[in-house]
């Protein structure tokens, strides 16, 4: 197998890394901080390192093959990772590599767990580059669940591979460029509205411009501490809770809205399913709310729909410790973690139209034990769904539970209580960033995690955010055969 294709794709990722990290370097410039040298001796070294690559597979072939995809894929996360972590690690906030590397991954990833305290004090360019790397990531994830995990055939998204091609990319925008630049423009658009509105309602510029683009991103860093509840707005706390439901829809129902008719993006099976499992969260959580704590119904509302969305499209977000609002919101956001969006989002998590389809295929099998001889289907969206979607289904999500079950032990071993090692490895794998309990709680953070830990709940949020099988698949003794 050759890396060509590989290396020129990274070298290609790596020199955008670089050229980002401009960005944060000039704020503190105009902020008269010296922490912009830490940036600019990591872009020197990123855009070294990508003038290599992009040099040494000079002339190689150009097509990607499975294989390939596989390799690249992994790779590429890994790789932004290791470099989006030099200018923490060579900041002034004196922290080590494992602490650097797991600020990046999980910034990367929009998992959105942090080990990084008074964030108030810190040089505004390591809070911009934080937002940036979430802001990055997330419209990566999205070309990711768009264009390669769709061609990887990974758990079943090769359910949309078959929509993304035959009737988006092919017929509405027939050339891949266009369709990257597509995503691109409603992602940036998403981000500058939000932004806007921040601003307006309230935000300093500052702080608008990075929640704008962790919100869209579903990503969840925040300039403060205290997250959200810093500002303690109702309105900023509905805008948020609008921008999160708008990242977790897929980008390319969006793309067929825009170019073709809008009211796809309402017809659509996994938003309709999406938005009416949000809105029955809301109501039943709402009304519990009221009923044990006799609070103001606009009140509950505001607080359970910007805490519950954030958990569900897994940006982390927080307004208040809701884990102090008695066992049943606990139970019920541990049960969050797991959801997540809809496929070709910013999301992660077990995705909704595996639920839609893991319910049919419970479905279909009780008809069966009730009249044995009749013929039912798997049906999706109206159309049946082939046996090799359905199986690759519920290969993911014994892959998923495993995973997180073998990542909770091996967290416990690391001397973490049982609420903590078993809601961070759900956390990591889901890539929601906050667990539940006093240590990684809304009200915490992973500072205090033992550093062997940090490496599993790194672990953790990358296998999320490749889905498991890409990263499994590079273990195989078969794959690297010729």
């Amino acid at each position: 197998m050759t890396f060509g294709i590989v290396t020129l794709a990274i070298g290609y990722l790596l020199s955008v890394l670089g050229v980002a990290m401009i960005v944060p370097a000039l704020v503190d410039l105009a902020s008269n901080h010296a922490d912009w040298q830490s940036f600019a001796v990591s872009a020197l070294l990123t855009l070294f390192a990508a003038g290599t690559l992009i040099l040494a597979s000079h002339g190689g072939p150009r097509r990607m093959t499975l294989r390939q995809g596989f390799l690249l894929t992994v790779m590429a996360w890994l790789t932004a990772s290791v470099f989006a972590a030099l200018p923490f690690l060579f900041s002034d906030l004196g922290i080590h590599f494992v602490d650097a590397f797991f600020e990046a991954i999980s910034g990367l990833t929009t998992t959105g767990a942090t080990v990084l305290t008074g964030l108030e004090t810190l040089p505004p360019g390591i809070l911009v580059w934080r937002s940036m790397l979430q802001w990055i990531g997330g419209l990566g994830i999205v070309a990711m669940g768009i264009v390669m995990l769709p061609f990887l055939r990974i758990g079943g998204m090769q359910l949309f591979r078959l929509e993304s091609t035959d009737r988006t990319s092919d017929k509405i925008l027939p050339r891949p460029a266009q369709l990257a630049a597509t995503i691109g423009a409603i992602y940036v658009l998403m981000s500058l509205t939000c932004a806007l509105l921040y601003f307006v309602l309230g935000m300093s510029g500052f702080d608008a411009l990075n929640h704008a683009m962790t919100t869209v991103a579903t990503a969840g860093y925040s300039t403060y501490d205290a997250s959200l509840g810093q500002f303690q707005s109702a309105p900023i706390y509905w805008t948020a809770t609008v921008f999160m439901l708008l990242g977790s829809l897929p980008f390319n129902v969006y793309i067929a809205a825009v170019t073709r008719d809008p009211r796809l993006l309402v017809r659509d099976v996994q938003v309709r399913g999406f938005l009416l499992m949000v809105a029955a969260i809301w109501i039943g959580l709402t009304g519990w709310r009221i009923l044990a704590h006799e609070i103001h119904w606009f009140d509950a509302l505001t607080e359970v729909a910007v805490n519950t969305t954030s958990i569900i499209t897994t940006t982390g977000y927080a307004t208040t410790d809701f884990t102090a609002w008695g066992p049943v919101a606990m139970v019920v956001f541990f049960m969050l973690l797991f959801l997540g969006g809809c496929a070709g989002s910013t999301t992660g998590g077990f995705k909704i139209y595996r639920l839609q389809i893991t319910v049919a295929m419970v479905a279909q099998a009780l008809r069966r034990t009730i009249m044995p001889h009749g013929v039912f289907r798997v049906e999706y969206g109206g159309h049946p769904v082939d046996s090799d979607v359905r199986e690759s289904v519920a290969m993911f999500a014994m892959l998923y539970a495993l995973t997180m079950a073998v990542l909770a032990v091996l967290l416990a071993f690391c001397g973490l209580d049982f609420i903590t090692a078993v809601s961070g490895a759900v956390s990591a794998v889901a890539n929601v960033g906050p667990g539940v309990g006093e240590i990684i709680g809304p009200a915490g953070n992973y500072s205090t995690v033992p550093d062997a830990a940090k490496w599993l709940l790194s672990l953790g949020m990358l296998l999320g955010r490749l889905e498991i099988v890409t990263v499994l698949v590079l273990l195989s003794t078969l794959f690297w055969q010729r």
